[in-house]
């Protein structure tokens, strides 16, 4: 069965997200618009620059859709600007947000671009072995409710976490050859599908 994802692509890194899910078979769906989100199996928010993001999602009320599709179980996935739009606090801002992660979320805490940088990450859910990580102007989640299930940490940071069918990372795996981070979010996926 193949699964059609749709990435948001107002702005921001989403063809590397195309290009990783269409190594593992998917098929993809560019999402400008509320009609793009029909039909989707699961939705990417990528990273880019949140603010600007937030403002793109207001347009045509492509946010509410998003956030009615999230009622309805849609697996999301956000990374970076992706993970601050999921949230549902943003430290010391008052931007527009989806607000569908129960987490508070800290924007630029490892500083400007000129702070990113690439870490190995150690991730049980994912299996052996570390995962490259590649931060660049990252957020990290300060705290979470109890409903959400830290995936990862970086100098007792939280960069990677779960609550029900949405995931958010601060780093970008799109940016590297490992697969893993979308295999688990195609994971959460299939488990929507056989429901």
């Amino acid at each position: 069965m193949t699964r059609k994802i749709g990435i948001l692509a107002l702005q921001g890194a989403f063809r590397e997200h195309s290009q990783a899910l269409e190594s593992l078979g998917c098929e993809v769906a560019e999402v400008r618009k509320p009609g793009d989100l029909d039909g989707i199996n699961g939705l990417i928010i990528p990273g880019g620059e949140s603010t600007t993001m937030g403002k793109l999602l207001q347009v045509d009320d492509l946010g509410e859709k998003i956030k009615r599709l999230a009622k309805n179980n849609l697996p999301i996935f956000g990374t970076c600007a992706g993970m601050i739009v999921l949230s549902k606090n943003i430290e010391g801002s008052d931007q527009y947000r989806l607000g569908l992660m129960d987490v508070t979320v800290q924007r630029n805490a490892f500083g400007r671009q000129i702070a990113s940088f690439e870490t190995d990450l150690e991730i049980p859910a994912l299996g052996q072995g570390p995962v490259r990580a590649v931060f660049i102007r990252a957020p990290y989640i300060k705290n979470v409710a109890p409903n959400v299930g830290i995936l990862a940490e970086y100098e007792k940071k939280i960069v990677f976490a779960r609550q029900g069918n949405m995931i958010a990372s601060a780093f970008h795996p799109e940016l590297t050859k490992d697969r893993r981070v979308h295999q688990y979010f195609l994971s959460i996926v299939d488990e929507q599908l056989a429901k």
